[in-house]
């Protein structure tokens, strides 16, 4: 995203613009923004759930599964990542990995498994 006025302005101002992004559907620069915010701040999980979504939205699998590892890393409980990881790893065909993830998800929201 080189060359762009994306990826100027405070964090602020980049993340409301990658939301306006994602928001209208275009994943791929709300990512590119998204990842320089996530660079800058690898401990925020808004920022990098959000560009999990993003990936994932727009058939970017392999980096939406980096990104939410990653997250979980950091947050082990954090049940919408553990959602998406679930979704991320049945839309590549990895249903057997992805059950696990996903009856924790169910179980962290109360949904009977």
């Amino acid at each position: 995203m080189s060359d762009t006025y994306y990826e100027f302005g405070t964090a602020a101002e980049r993340w409301d613009r990658a939301r306006l992004f994602f928001e209208a559907k275009e994943y791929r620069t709300a990512a590119g923004i998204l990842r320089g915010l996530v660079d800058e701040y690898p401990r925020q999980t808004a920022q990098r759930l959000l560009l999990a979504r993003a990936y994932y939205h727009s058939a970017q699998l392999n980096r939406a599964e980096t990104e939410l590892r990653a997250l979980l890393d950091h947050d082990p409980v954090e049940p919408y990542a553990r959602l998406m990881l679930g979704r991320t790893l049945e839309r590549q065909g990895r249903a057997e990995e992805a059950a696990p993830h996903l009856r924790m998800a169910a179980a962290m929201a109360g949904d009977p498994v």
